[in-house]
This record gives C-alpha cells, structure tokens and sequence, in this order.
C-alpha cells in the first residue's frame, strides 16, 4: 500500500509541477494553498441540501479552482504558455447566475454582515476566502505573470458568493443582518 505521506516537506519545502522545489513560505504556494482553501468551502456549499439546484455550478466552480491552483503551481509556463482552460464563457456563467439571482433579490440598499444562518455564513467565508485568493493571484501575477483570466474568474466568482448569500438568506426565509452605522 502507498503511503500518503513522504517526508520530503518536513523541511518545509515542496516540488511545483516541474520539479522545482520552494519554500512553503513561498507566494506561489500561499496562492495555491489559498485557492484550495477556497474550494473546500465550495464543497461545504455543495454539501448544503439548500443549494441541490446549484450542485452542478458548484462542481464546475470546484473544477476550475483545481484548474486555477494547478496553474499556480506550474512554474514551467508563462502567462502566454497557460494551461488553464477558463475562458471568458466561463465568467459569462457566473455574470449570468449573478444577474438571474438579482432578478430575484430585492434592491441592496444597505450594507450586508455576514449571519443569520449558519448556510449563509459559509457563502460570506467562501466569499472572504475567495477575495484572498484574488489578492494572492495579483501579486502573484505582478512577480510572476498569469494568465490574468484567472484573477477575472477569482474576481467574478467573490461576486457570486456574495449574492449567492443573499439568495440562500431569501431561500432560508432568514433576514440579512444591516450593517448599522
């Protein structure tokens, strides 16, 4: 039987697809890790018997998560070289999902926290974990170039999670929390 572990990180390095081993203090690897992140909250969406007719998107926004972090952690290619297969179809998806939930929504008239359901509350962590991942893929792209349709996607999907919140607050028949002044 494999074994899961191989002790070649106990140093606190790690190999890159290539084979070029980095410090795992190194940015490509906190951006990566930080995608990964991310897409376990997916999951934990994916998982939430609320969003059954969302599981589809869900699984593909997790298939491209995977797609973005492999990408992260290829030093071989440039930007121009990308192995990535997001296109700008794949962030009409999302725009589109945005603006048919908005349809739905009432008009944001103020400032939303995150609360009021625990389902609702892991939409606004994948949502802060996403915006992380973001920043991460820009400095990450101003050191080293990226194909900047993944900071595009990055930037959309934050968009989705937000207002995929206020929808599942509406599903939920639970009221956003305002944020008072």
């Amino acid at each position: 039987m494999a074994k899961i572990y191989t002790k070649t990180g106990d140093k606190g390095e790690t190999s890159l697809i290539g084979g070029k081993r980095i410090s795992k203090g190194e940015l490509r690897i906190e951006a990566y890790g930080t995608v990964d992140e991310l897409n376990a909250w997916i999951g934990l969406l994916r998982d939430s018997s609320k969003l059954e007719s969302r599981k589809d998107l869900l699984k593909a926004i997790q298939d491209n998560l995977f797609t973005i972090g492999a990408e992260m952690a290829n030093e071989t290619r440039t930007a121009s070289e990308s192995i990535l297969h997001l296109t700008e179809e794949d962030v009409d998806i999302l725009e589109n999902e945005i603006d048919d939930m908005n349809l739905m929504l009432p008009k944001l008239k103020h400032f939303v926290l995150p609360g009021g359901h625990i389902q609702v509350s892991y939409a606004h962590l994948a949502r802060t974990v996403c915006r992380r991942a973001e920043r991460c893929a820009i400095r990450l792209h101003d050191e080293e170039g990226l194909n900047f349709i993944l900071i595009k996607y990055l930037n959309r999907l934050s968009d989705y999670l937000f207002v995929l919140s206020r929808m599942m607050a509406k599903e939920l028949s639970v009221e956003e929390v305002k944020w008072n002044v």
